[in-house]
């Protein structure tokens, strides 16, 4: 382990670390330092925190404390109280991330007064009042929903074949019986559910556009990362790139917290 690697950090977010020899010196400029930001993963539907497996050592490699959520999917109350319950444990800022359905979670956990940006990965950005569906509804539906399998009560999960074409069609096929072996099941009626906090109206964001993205239609994710502000990245991957392109999505998250950091 590199470690010089946390002293790099600290310079590249400009958070003061002293070059000073003398101890009085260090102390002051300690005193003075900004936290660090903790970067919270939010992972979306058909998932669990595991999605985040790649993304998360390459965040710690530059110094960035990690957390990822394990939420219930069982509906978006529950899934932004078990966030905003990460979201309290952190001392400093907290850069808050979503993939997907996790994309209305942080819309909603995100006007935490802890949560400085927020960076969305091929996901949700709903309106105030507005539930997910409505950005969505003009655009084509996307493949993989043709394939959803529903139980008795409402929830939804992925086949081993769509998981494989539709939502990671891009990754190994090790990789893609994984993502089927380990996935949440959604409650369908989530998509439904309208945000009561539009925290990207008050806070900057990041947006990561997956061009090859079969469950989230491209082109709603361009108009989203419009509608909201965001700088954005396109990257030629599927409905995951956490998992696909893991160092080009670590790379947007970097940019936000040095953002938050300043």
């Amino acid at each position: 382990m590199n470690i010089l690697a946390p002293l790099v950090l600290a310079a590249s977010l400009s958070l003061g670390t002293a070059s000073a020899a003398t101890p009085a010196a260090t102390a002051a400029t300690a005193a003075t330092a900004k936290p660090r930001p903790t970067v919270v993963l939010v992972h979306g539907a058909f998932a669990d925190g595991s999605s985040w497996n790649k993304v998360i050592p390459l965040l710690q490699a530059q110094g960035l404390n990690a957390v990822a959520v394990q939420n219930p999917l069982t509906s978006l109350e529950d899934d932004v109280t078990f966030t905003n319950r990460v979201v309290n444990a952190q001392s400093g800022p907290v850069v808050l991330v979503g993939h997907s359905w996790g994309g209305s979670v942080i819309t909603q956990a995100g006007g935490h007064d802890k949560v400085k940006a927020l960076v969305y990965v091929a996901a949700f950005a709903p309106s105030l009042n507005a539930a997910p569906v409505v950005d969505t509804k003009d655009f084509p539906t996307p493949p993989g929903f043709a394939h959803f399998i529903a139980d008795a009560d409402g929830y939804l999960t992925l086949p081993a074949d769509a998981i494989a074409r539709d939502f990671a069609q891009d990754v190994s096929a090790e990789e893609a019986n994984l993502i089927h072996a380990t996935q949440g099941a959604v409650r369908g009626a989530n998509f439904e559910q309208p945000v009561t906090v539009a925290a990207w109206t008050s806070k900057p964001s990041w947006y990561i556009v997956a061009a090859q993205d079969r469950m989230i239609d491209p082109g709603a994710q361009r108009a989203l990362a419009k509608k909201i502000g965001a700088t954005t990245t396109v990257l030629p991957t599927s409905h995951v790139p956490m998992v696909s392109d893991p160092e080009s999505v670590a790379k947007v998250i970097v940019a936000a917290a040095r953002a938050a950091a300043k």
